[in-house]
């Protein structure tokens, strides 16, 4: 009786051969099988019985074993041979059959390097100037659809190194289209291919792995690029790299431009800010001291108004009732009451000139009792590198409670030397001021009973 079994490590098709057949013997006598044979089958492998003789769809009749599995060969187990040979061929005598038994490795993983040697890739700012890339990696794949593999595979020793040729063609031929569409329609530059390996990588699984199926009934489970070199030493790489850094540099200037006129147009801003509100200050200034000079005099001139009022009354009541004294009209009545009157409007108008000076006072002392107002900052603030701004009290408070200004955030204003951290300046206030250490609770004291 022969032991059917397959000891092989790696291997994806193995062909089982009688032992007393050598592995050259390609007779009749090397598909010969004693009717109870023993059959072992380990997990993850599975055994593939093809006997003589074309079934309803034209191909040889096969019989499917799973592994794990360790018993006889009896009808039982392999149906078609009671359609081929019936009950009475091997019925307890022993006798030989013939069919081909093919071990095929179904294990979760089976892993191949490859490298696809130099190709020619093309910018798409630049269609003329051609990079030599090169690219190498890892598939990882199993046999899970094997009635597949074996219509596109010739059922014969089949082992890694047989795979590996058998996809070197198609697998080259796939990333060289997957990397060049990257390259082309995807508007990628050249010189970031290598930064792009995760996406180039994740494209190529999702082309490949659907191909791999329908070519050669296969299974990828993940297909991991380890890199994508370029030719640093070829006159294309070095003509893209001078164009493309030449862009690089022109675009930073560009920038550069930009951000100092920017710079320049805010510092005049700031200036103009200031000198308005530096005579808007100095008018306020004046005003208030225009109205304190006013209210030092009022008290003059109310005096001054007093005394005009009542030589006019006087005046107007002596002539209403004058008298002849030594030649001279005098009213002596017309002269107390012209005085009377007088003092009683002049005193009326002395009044309401006061109090107009008071009202005068209270709004001065009102003015000069109001809290000065909040002095507007205007920083520029180096964020991530990238200088921002100029930015009023407002918006430095949202960085702040925002975490994108602390008090180690360089910062800059008109008028200043060169940058500093934010808490070495007037920006400091806007930062929370943490409360002190809380005291200790008192000990309480100690009763001695």
């Amino acid at each position: 009786m022969n032991v059917i079994r397959c000891d092989l490590k790696e291997y994806i098709v193995w062909k089982w051969r009688p032992q007393f057949n050598n592995s050259n013997d390609s007779g009749q006598r090397a598909n010969f099988i004693r009717w109870g044979s023993s059959l072992r089958i380990k997990d993850g492998e599975m055994a593939v019985f093809v006997y003589r003789g074309s079934n309803e769809d034209g191909h040889n009749n096969q019989d499917f074993i799973i592994g794990p599995y360790d018993g006889t060969i009896e009808t039982a187990n392999l149906p078609v041979i009671s359609k081929l040979i019936g009950l009475a061929y091997g019925g307890g005598q022993g006798g030989p059959f013939q069919a081909e038994i093919y071990f095929i490795n179904l294990q979760g993983n089976n892993q191949l390097m490859f490298g696809i040697p130099f190709f020619d890739v093309f910018d798409s700012r630049y269609p003329d100037l051609a990079v030599p890339v090169s690219s190498r990696g890892t598939i990882t794949f199993n046999l899970t659809e094997y009635q597949q593999f074996i219509k596109l595979n010739r059922l014969t020793d089949f082992n890694m190194m047989d795979f590996k040729t058998q996809i070197k063609s198609a697998l080259t031929k796939y990333m060289k289209h997957i990397i060049i569409n990257m390259a082309g329609e995807k508007d990628m530059s050249v010189m970031r291919l290598e930064s792009k390996i995760m996406e180039i990588s994740d494209a190529a699984e999702k082309y490949i792995a659907k191909r791999f199926v329908e070519d050669f009934g296969v299974n990828l489970k993940s297909l991991d690029i380890e890199a994508i070199t370029l030719n640093k030493e070829s006159e294309g790489y070095k003509q893209l790299k001078g164009l493309t850094f030449g862009i690089a540099s022109r675009t930073t200037q560009a920038q550069a431009d930009v951000n100092i006129q920017n710079m320049q147009e805010a510092q005049k801003w700031n200036s103009e800010n200031v000198r308005a509100t530096m005579a808007i200050q100095r008018g306020e200034m004046q005003r208030a001291q225009r109205l304190q000079t006013e209210t030092a005099y009022m008290g003059a001139h109310a005096l001054d108004q007093q005394t005009e009022v009542g030589k006019q009354f006087a005046s107007a009541m002596g002539h209403s009732g004058a008298m002849n004294v030594g030649g001279s009209q005098m009213n002596p009545a017309g002269m107390m009451t012209g005085m009377m009157v007088g003092g009683a409007m002049g005193q009326q108008m002395a009044s309401m000139m006061n109090q107009m000076g008071q009202t005068v006072n209270q709004n001065i002392q009102q003015t000069s009792q109001m809290p000065p107002q909040v002095p507007q900052l205007n920083y520029y603030v180096l964020i991530a590198g990238q200088q921002t701004g100029p930015h009023n009290t407002t918006q430095l408070g949202q960085l702040v409670s925002s975490g994108q200004l602390t008090p180690d955030t360089y910062v800059w204003k008109a008028g200043m030397a060169n940058w500093d951290f934010a808490k070495n300046t007037e920006v400091n206030a806007l930062f929370p001021v943490a409360p002190p250490t809380p005291p200790a609770p008192p000990t309480p004291p100690v009763i001695n009973s």
